[in-house]
């Protein structure tokens, strides 16, 4: 999940993106690359919008978030042929996408009225006040997208956005921006048809110097997803103007599977994890730790279906089981680790190298890796499945947390118990049992990671209040109107604070008898000052 520096980044000065379909190179168009004062003059039409945003009903947000979800059931083969010609991923991994989308709008619709509802919290030793927890709108949403799931990439931070009360810019990256003006679509119609402004919700489209441009215009807080190396510069910008930040920092994620462990069920979802949008997901399998007493059947299995799946351009006609891959710098990065790994003593099973015709690496079985090489430590971002033996769950424990990341993870065994003991010692944001990254559509549930993994989360109950000023609220319970007279200064004053501290907060009852010994004497001593 990388802005990689590229061609057209460093072509800064060009005012238009040149697209392409990745898996056939043909043109597909430009679109506007936008300047520092177009990026600016964006925002104050976004916080117009969200001034009369923020005023409405949970029930007129469900209204456009329900038009979008009905506009993406009924254009589903047209927006999944964008999908793919924009980022070279076949039609099936499409709709991959397509699911966790439609999810979220459901769980939101459902649920974040709920998630954002003022909430009772208890007032401690305060009992004649009330307390309560309060979700108010932050403004203005920026967020920075990678280039692997073009429409989910855009909706997920821009319906949270939308339905705790704010407006939302998102840039897209400079590789899927063909799509930006479709997608735009989407949300322009769903505003108008309920009376809305469509300044609500704008994609920005341009270079690095774009999202910079973004992120320090002084929105209210960004959403970056990227890699770990751009987060930093990310955080570097928004510290000028103290923006706040939530970090998706892509993954070096752990499957183990166990030697009790259903191996069929642990082969496919190894394949869907490595293999899925040609393995550019921040969630991919990339590191899988299989016990020695399975090791050479589950080896055996996947080289002999790896070796058998067809590559090429999704749209061309026939079965495709693996796409393009989008961004042509992330082929060279695949191709470096790959060569690393064999130089180092792994050996490749099936595929290996670049595909024809086109931004392609063959789906690769990468076997006898270990540590040492890149390809278990940097992330491959690739069609690369990297099997590594183990011979204990101390050792693919140890392995597993190996890692400068800590996204998602995975553990496959039939002994439900010795699954959760060892996904509860895995340092990740989710651990997933007998199944790979299903959590993501669990929208209950929060999403993101630890360590260079990132920070903040998304999705559920606490992505919807991380796009909320948390605000609290203490307020009368009873009518009681004295007022605490701490001025002047009047003797036994300290004396009595100090009584109270332990009649509250002891821990023994001689603790508290002793407290009320000493309240006494600070009255006495209050009541004849000055006799």
């Amino acid at each position: 999940m990388d802005h990689a520096a590229s061609p057209k980044s460093l072509a800064a000065a060009r005012s238009t993106i040149p697209c392409s379909d990745p898996a056939t190179g043909e043109s597909l168009g430009e679109v506007p690359a936008m300047d520092r004062a177009e990026v600016q003059a964006r925002l104050e039409r976004a916080r117009v919008a969200q001034a009369a945003w923020a005023k409405t009903s949970f029930a007129q947000r469900r209204r456009v978030v329900r038009r979008i979800l009905q506009h993406l059931l009924d254009h589903t083969d047209e927006l999944c042929r964008l999908i793919s010609r924009d980022s070279g991923k076949t039609l099936e991994n499409a709709t991959v996408e397509m699911w966790p989308i439609c999810e979220m709008l459901r769980w939101n619709l459902a649920h974040a009225e709920q998630a954002l509802k003022p909430q009772k919290a208890s007032s401690g030793v305060l009992m004649h006040k009330a307390a309560r927890i309060e979700y108010h709108p932050l403004g203005v949403i920026a967020a920075i997208c990678p280039w692997n799931f073009p429409l989910q990439n855009v909706l997920a931070p821009a319906i949270p956005a939308l339905m705790a009360g704010n407006a939302a810019m998102i840039k897209v990256s400079e590789w899927t921006s063909w799509s930006a003006p479709r997608i735009q679509q989407i949300f322009d119609e769903a505003l108008r048809a309920e009376g809305h402004s469509t300044d609500l919700v704008q994609l920005i489209t341009g270079y690095a110097e774009t999202g910079a441009a973004l992120v320090g215009a002084g929105v209210d807080k960004v959403i970056f997803t990227g890699s770990m190396a751009n987060g930093k510069r990310v955080l570097q910008t928004a510290a000028e103007t103290l923006t706040p930040v939530i970090l998706e920092l892509g993954g070096k994620d752990p499957m183990i599977v166990c030697d009790d462990a259903d191996i069929h069920q642990a082969l496919h979802n190894a394949l869907i994890g490595t293999l899925t949008s040609a393995g550019q997901l921040c969630m991919a399998a990339e590191r899988i730790y299989v016990f020695d007493a399975v090791y050479d059947e589950f080896v055996a299995a996947v080289a002999r279906i790896v070796g058998g799946l067809r590559q090429g351009p999704p749209l061309g006609g026939g079965t495709v089981n693996v796409g393009a891959m989008t961004m042509p710098g992330q082929v060279d990065i695949v191709e470096r680790l790959v060569a690393d790994a064999v130089h180092r003593g792994a050996r490749i099973l099936a595929g290996g190298k670049r595909g024809p015709g086109g931004q392609y690496f063959e789906p690769t079985v990468l076997v006898d890796v270990d540590h040492e090489m890149k390809i278990m430590r940097e992330e491959t971002f690739g069609p690369v499945i990297a099997i590594m033996r183990v011979r204990s769950e101390e050792e693919a424990i140890r392995l597993a947390n190996d890692s400068a990341y800590g996204l998602s993870s995975s553990v496959f065994s039939r002994d439900r118990a010795r699954a959760e003991r060892i996904a509860r010692q895995i340092v990740a944001g989710s651990t997933v049992i007998n199944d790979f990254a299903m959590h993501y559509m669990a929208h209950e549930l929060p999403f993101g990671g630890v360590r260079g993994s990132g920070f903040g989360r998304l999705n559920g109950p606490e992505g919807l209040r991380g796009l909320s000023n948390v605000k609290a609220v203490i307020t009368d319970r009873l009518p009681i109107h004295a007022a605490v007279e701490m001025y002047p200064v009047r003797p036994g004053t300290y004396e009595q604070g100090k009584a109270i501290l332990h009649i509250l907060y002891s821990t023994s009852l001689a603790g508290r008898a002793r407290g009320l010994v000493d309240m006494g004497k600070a009255l006495w001593k209050r009541a004849t000052a000055g006799k």
